[in-house]
Order: C-alpha cells, then structure tokens, then sequence
C-alpha cells in the first residue's frame, strides 16, 4: 500500500482563528521502502506570521513571493489522492489542509485518500505516560535528528517516515510473499489426519460439576441461564 508521511507548518493553532498553512512537506513509502518521491511547498498564507515564526523560522519576507495554497492545491491533492496519510498529530494537520481544501470546494482528506494514520495516538499506545513528541521518538527509535534546529515540514516529514517504519517494525507480515503450501485433497487428506481422541467425563467429575453449578444457583436470583435453556421455551 502507497503511505504518504506529512507535515505542515502553520501561523497558528487554530484555523478557525484565520491560520493558514505555510509549509506542507510530504515523504512517499512503498513497501516499507521510503522511494525518494517528495512533495513540498512554502506557502504565502496572506497573513502575518507573528510568534509562529519562532517556531519554524519562516518569516513574512521569506514568504512574500510563495505561492498561495491555491496555486499548489491541484499538484497536492494528485500527490495524496488515494494513499494512507501518515501524520503526528493528524487532527491538526488534517483540520487545517481540510480548510485550505474547502476554501477552493476540494475534496477533504477523507475523501481523496484512503486513510489516516496518526502516529502520536500509536506512540501514546506504546509509550503510555512518556513524551512522544518527534525529538523523544527520535531518540527512542536511534533516529537521527541532529540537524532539527527548528520545524520543518519536510524535515519533520523525513524524520517521521524513519520513526514510523521503527514503530512498525515486525507488523509487515501481510506484505512479504511466502511460498504458499500445496494443498492436500482426497486420500492424502484423509492419511494426514489424527484419530480424534475424546476424553469423557467420569462419574466422580460429572458429579463435581453438577455440585458447582448447584452452588451458583443458589447464589443466583432468578433462575440461571443454563437452566433456562436446558428447560426449553415456555409452552
């Protein structure tokens, strides 16, 4: 199955508030093989990025001579259409690409692709009480993230396609070929069978069981299931 890991960077938490995307970073996998295919694009958000610069380092200069989303929307949704999204926090980034979608009546990521698989909710699952932001699973998983000074969609995505593969790592069964068995028919079916063995209950054990089921009666209110059942439906 084609896996696309992404990341954004945005002006803000909250695109209800006006945010807008300024960098989306997308990284291909196939087969549990990272193809080198990328998608990756600054955005003008058309708007100031105030304190979020802090935190990816993409200033309002550096953007002013981007593309906005529109002019990227098309080669973007060819990118994911039909793929498993892979993000980190997917609510976030979901919720904010589904607003840029929308605004030019795209389609929402449910629709152009075929899943989404948030690998926060995995690491919380694995790492119960831990961090498990993208530095603390690089460092759990010996990825190398040495050159992560700031955020970075691309980076971040890059980053996240090597964590992803070692929190995965034993759970590709479905996607390695065996040689399948021949199948066994007619005679030879019925030679490579056992003898079934049934074991039977004795006296003593029967009357053990009868002796613990009359136990949990009595500790019952009404009468048990089982001796409803024994007992047929009603006339």
């Amino acid at each position: 199955m084609r896996k696309v890991i992404l990341d954004t960077e945005t002006t803000g938490l909250d695109f209800r508030t006006g945010d807008r995307v300024v960098e989306i970073g997308c990284v291909e996998l196939m087969g549990r093989q990272i193809t080198g295919q990328r998608f990756h694009a600054y955005l003008n958000p058309g708007r100031p990025v105030a304190d979020s610069e802090r935190i990816h380092g993409l200033s309002d200069e550096f953007l002013a001579d981007k593309p906005g989303f529109a002019e990227v929307a098309a080669e973007f949704a060819a990118f994911v259409r039909g793929a498993e999204l892979v993000i980190h926090n997917a609510a976030f980034d979901v919720g904010f690409l589904d607003n840029e979608l929308g605004l030019l009546k795209y389609e929402p990521i449910a629709q152009l692709c075929s899943a989404v698989t948030d690998t926060l909710r995995m690491a919380r699952e694995m790492r119960p009480g831990k961090k498990n932001n993208l530095n603390a699973l690089c460092a759990e998983f010996g990825v190398d993230n040495s050159g992560r000074q700031l955020h970075g969609a691309l980076l971040d995505a890059e980053l996240l396609a090597e964590v992803y593969l070692a929190m995965t790592r034993g759970q590709n069964s479905l996607e390695i070929a065996f040689d399948a068995p021949r199948p066994v028919r007619g005679a030879a079916l019925e030679r490579s069978r056992l003898p079934l063995r049934v074991l039977e209950a004795s006296a003593a054990e029967l009357a053990e069981h009868a002796r613990v089921l009359g136990e949990i009666a009595r500790e019952c209110r009404g009468t048990p299931l089982w001796a409803a059942l024994e007992a047929g439906p009603a006339e």
